[in-house]
């Protein structure tokens, strides 16, 4: 037994000194995010945002919640934690835009056995980034130390997000009818679903090391798999403002085959023509590493498609000529038809 007669909070492994620097360094970086609509500091118990009249004749908020998964694993192996914070906000941002949604305010959540103020200075410089980039504030957050929860080296990392549509504007199932035509955008890889099936295929049944590189990837495997998640905010904006779409679908965790059916109205399901888009290397190396079904590669992975377009054919000459105007390649994945909310494939 122990006959020390007086303890402090550091004797449990909380560190005050400690987390006031790095709480520091996360003040400068947020305050980079802010907007004359801010009316708090960091630091207070609640983030204060004047919603003043935007462009919005019937303003509806959009709020989303989200984490980046065993992603973070690659981060705590790499030592790269700059980008991990602008997954998060892309995701995040995603989520709200597929319901024509733009970004208001966004917060963290950061959680760690032992803080060190680089490590979390480097996330949420990436969080400060992604934020800057989707004209969204960082408005606050909550910096957790909680010794023996976590392994050491490791910390855990979610974000909540807040945003703005116009009721008119809104994207919602009941505008998806039989007929129109589905449209996909590239992703940049992994983005921040499928990683635990992927370090096991890559690491526990290849054996691979985080710095392997395959002939197949043009990086290190490690820097392939923390190729950021990727966001369309200013890429289709333009179009939810002119109503010229009538739905989108985030390809997150479940691939096309979970998640357009998310916004598929009763009586429709989506028809996707296999071999109409370029399935990235990586996913190509994962797939022969665990000879894996291809439809279980269709309900884990994005395959390629970070997000999917929905247009009727009258406007699908417009929206292309957008897209090519902005240099963005587009590829032409099916149609919407009759049936039972599912996502029927077949081959091209």
């Amino acid at each position: 037994m122990t006959t020390k007669s007086t303890f402090t909070y550091n004797d449990a492994g909380v560190d005050i000194s400690r987390a006031n620097a790095a709480k520091k360094r996360i003040k400068k970086l947020a305050q980079r995010t802010f907007t004359s609509d801010v009316i708090s500091e960091i630091g207070n118990f609640g983030g204060l945002f004047r919603l003043r009249q935007r462009k919005a004749s019937r303003p509806i908020l959009v709020s989303s919640v989200d984490g980046v998964g065993t992603k973070l694993k690659i981060a705590f192996t790499t030592g790269i934690h700059h980008t991990i914070g602008k997954d998060l906000v892309a995701h995040c941002v995603n989520d709200i835009l597929v319901q024509g949604a733009i970004p208001l305010f966004f917060m963290d959540y950061i959680a760690t056995s032992k803080l060190d103020p680089e490590i979390i200075a480097k996330v949420v410089q990436g969080l400060a980034v992604g934020c800057q980039e989707s004209g969204c504030v960082l408005l606050g957050g909550e910096t957790a130390e909680m010794p023996g929860f976590y392994s050491a080296g490791e910390y855990e990392l979610a974000g909540f997000i807040v945003g703005l549509a116009d009721r008119s504007k809104l994207l919602e199932s009941h505008l998806i009818r039989s007929g129109q035509i589905l449209l996909g955008l590239s992703s940049t890889g992994l983005h921040t679903n499928g990683y635990s099936l992927a370090r096991k295929l890559l690491f526990e049944v290849a054996g691979y090391g985080i710095d392997t590189k395959l002939p197949e990837l043009k990086d290190s495997i490690g820097r392939t798999l923390l190729t950021p998640h990727r966001s369309y905010l200013s890429l289709l904006k333009p179009l939810v403002d002119q109503k010229l779409i009538k739905g989108l679908a985030h390809i997150t965790g479940g691939g096309l085959t979970e998640n357009l059916p998310r916004i598929l109205p009763t009586g429709c399901s989506a028809y996707i023509k296999l071999g109409t888009w370029p399935v990235l290397p990586i996913f190509k190396v994962l797939q022969d590493l665990g000879q894996i079904e291809e439809d279980e590669m269709l309900r884990t992975f994005n395959m390629g498609i970070g997000m999917v377009v929905v247009v009727t054919p009258s406007k699908l000459s417009k929206v292309l000529a957008y897209f090519k105007r902005n240099k963005e390649t587009v590829y032409n994945l099916g149609e919407i038809r009759q049936g039972s909310r599912k996502v029927i494939y077949s081959r091209r």
